[in-house]
């Protein structure tokens, strides 16, 4: 009796062990988001615990099932044996679980979602995962990976020892005792013996949506998340798929005609599109945000068209360029971008304006193989490129590419000489991203990384502005339309309410130039990247019939809308309601409005639409 006491209790040991590593990787997320920690409270934080546990213990009885069956063996051998094989079997998931929890730690402030399969998507290119970190992150990242695996692996190291010395051979029978002990671990596993298995739902328990997130287990969400892909099915599914188109199109076809005279005195303007890295709302004064951030774009505001309420439809550059460029609604946890079989099929605009007689050519400062963009922008039909290959590196910031200045002044170079027209450029920013590496003042210090941020911002503003002074001297800008957006918006500066309000998503569309037959005026339209193709193609009285998500964004109906999809949810507007709501919870975070039950039938079936569509393209 007394080893089979000695082993069953080192099982128990070994299971607390790991239950201890996850308590500990809770209290590290929950103090490394320390703001937003004390924000809940102590019991909303000591609930984080609580619910936890259960994926906690579900991901613990994986990691114990090898151990639990190599225990078996120690009835017929040496114990000592068995247990420096579970010693170094404890050591390698250490080492690899504390990697990715401070990967997870670094994420969540950027994508507002604890560690998914989204990393997968840049593993190709290492060298440019990490570019968002500072040096000073990396540096500390690392000493903290060290000093964690370092420290655990002691502690289990220690406690296993302890544990395994106790134990003998013993009678052959208790092998088949252990072996049931092992197999029970698909209880814990599975979170108990119900129906259905333990997933997320279980660990939402609050309001408060950081809570539910620190409550989840990070590895268990990882794991989970790379074991059910499915690309069979939709998992969006909310109604049968004529009914979901129904409800689209009930809406959508009363938005495709613009209701005012073409702003344009040209139909065959040449088209600057400058995609603004980053820029939110929350720091463009003109749109209410802060006033001293883009001082240039808060002036050229009232010389040309500002669109006031323009969202973007995703969280990431992958997923901004195919929504302005192809009009494509993003994925919640897949990129089309990266996909090249699948964007051969996506609509494009610069085909379309190919097709209208444009010269058409992209300008980057980074590498153009990031995130496959480059396979998509060719698909795009863009026949000309600058990247950063074209430039020295001593203009280069430390982690993406050369500085904006540099970037901006090469297409006014280009600019400069005898140009075919009509041309079609776009432009690509770097510099607001982080790490906010600029040659420059930091107008607002580098203190904070929300100083730096907006130094960034007010650095790439002035750059614009100089860039945009020098087009008014060309004689090609009297036919011109320059249109400036982002290509997604962003966390910073801190916002309030749920990490996915619209705040987050709220960005500037600024439309200068000569060819502008309108000027100083806002357009309050709800409206969204995804409407930009569509609507731009109208008015040079190209082909826009392919872009089936997009509507026109000069229609001035109360019915427009706006809608953006992230990792773990949507998010979909009108002038009259606001619906947020959360694939894990499965219930929505946010209802606001006198339609917002129309806007969770409409948020739905256009998420379902469009990934739907996503899934049948080959």
């Amino acid at each position: 009796m007394k080893t089979l006491k000695n082993r069953l209790l080192f099982n128990i040991y070994y299971f607390l062990l790991w239950i201890g590593y996850f308590v500990f990787a809770r209290l590290f997320f929950l103090l490394f988001y320390f703001d937003k920690t004390k924000d809940l409270g102590i019991l909303t934080t000591l609930k984080t615990f609580i619910y936890g546990l259960q994926l906690d213990s579900s991901f613990a009885a994986y990691l114990c099932f090898i151990p639990f069956l190599i225990i078996i063996f120690s009835v017929f051998t040496n114990s000592k044996k068995i247990g420096t094989i579970i010693k170094w079997y404890s050591a390698i998931l250490i080492i690899f679980l504390s990697l990715l929890l401070i990967i997870d730690a670094n994420l969540y402030q950027s994508w507002g979602t604890r560690l998914d399969t989204s990393l997968l998507k840049y593993l190709n290119t290492p060298e440019i995962m990490v570019a968002s970190a500072s040096t000073f992150q990396q540096i500390s990242g690392t000493i903290f990976w060290v000093i964690t695996s370092f420290i655990f692996i002691k502690l289990f190291n220690k406690i296993i020892t302890k544990k395994i010395d106790k134990i003998e051979q013993s009678f052959w029978l208790q092998s088949f005792v252990f072996l049931l002990i092992a197999a029970a671990l698909i209880i814990p596993v599975r979170g108990g013996l119900q129906t259905i298995p333990v997933n997320q739902s279980n660990v939402y328990f609050s309001s408060k949506m950081f809570a539910n997130h620190a409550s989840i287990n990070y590895a268990w969400n990882f794991f989970n998340a790379l074991t059910h892909k499915s690309n069979t099915t939709n998992p969006y599914k909310f109604f049968d798929d004529k009914v979901s188109k129904s409800l689209i199109n009930k809406r959508r076809n009363l938005l495709l005609t613009a209701n005012t005279d073409s702003i344009l005195n040209t139909t065959k303007p040449n088209v600057i599109l400058i995609v603004w890295e980053s820029l939110t709302a929350k720091v463009v004064g003109s749109l209410g945000g802060e006033p001293n951030v883009t001082e240039n774009l808060n002036k050229l505001s009232k010389e040309g068209i500002l669109f006031t309420n323009f969202y973007a439809n995703g969280d990431r550059t992958d997923k901004g360029i195919p929504a302005i460029l192809s009009g494509y609604y993003p994925q919640p946890t897949e990129s089309i971008m990266k996909m090249p079989n699948k964007t051969r099929s996506l609509p494009m605009l610069p085909k379309n304006m190919n097709d209208l007689g444009y010269n058409t050519s992209f300008y980057y400062g980074g590498d153009l193989n990031f995130g496959n963009m480059n396979t998509y922008l060719r698909n795009a039909g863009i026949t000309d490129f600058v990247d950063g290959s074209f430039f020295d590196k001593k203009d280069w910031n430390s982690k993406w590419g050369v500085h904006d200045h540099v970037l901006m002044q090469r297409i006014a170079d280009d600019l400069s000489k005898k140009q075919n027209e009509p041309f079609f450029k776009i432009a690509l920013t770097l510099t607001s991203h982080e790490p906010f590496e600029f040659p420059d003042t930091y107008k607002f210090g580098k203190k904070t990384e929300e100083d730096k941020f907006k130094s960034a911002h007010a650095y790439t503003d002035k750059t614009i502005g100089k860039f945009i002074n020098f087009a008014k001297q060309q004689p090609w800008y009297k036919n011109t339309l320059i249109i400036i957006l982002a290509d997604h918006g962003h966390r910073i500066p801190e916002q309030k309410g749920p990490f996915n309000a619209t705040s987050k998503y709220r960005i500037p569309m600024l439309w200068l130039g000569g060819a502008l037959n309108k000027k100083g005026i806002e357009i309050n339209t709800i409206a969204s990247q995804i409407d930009l193709p569509y609507t731009l193609l109208d008015l040079v009285k190209g082909n826009n019939a392919e872009f089936k998500f997009s509507k026109n964004i000069f229609n001035t109906s109360d019915k427009q809308y706006a809608h953006y999809i992230y990792n773990k949810g949507f998010g979909t507007l009108t002038k009259n309601g606001f619906y947020l709501f959360d694939y894990m919870s499965k219930k929505p975070t946010v209802e606001e409005g006198t339609e917002a039950l129309k806007l969770d039938s409409l948020g739905k079936a256009i998420t379902q639409d469009a990934f739907q569509d996503f899934m049948d393209r080959k």
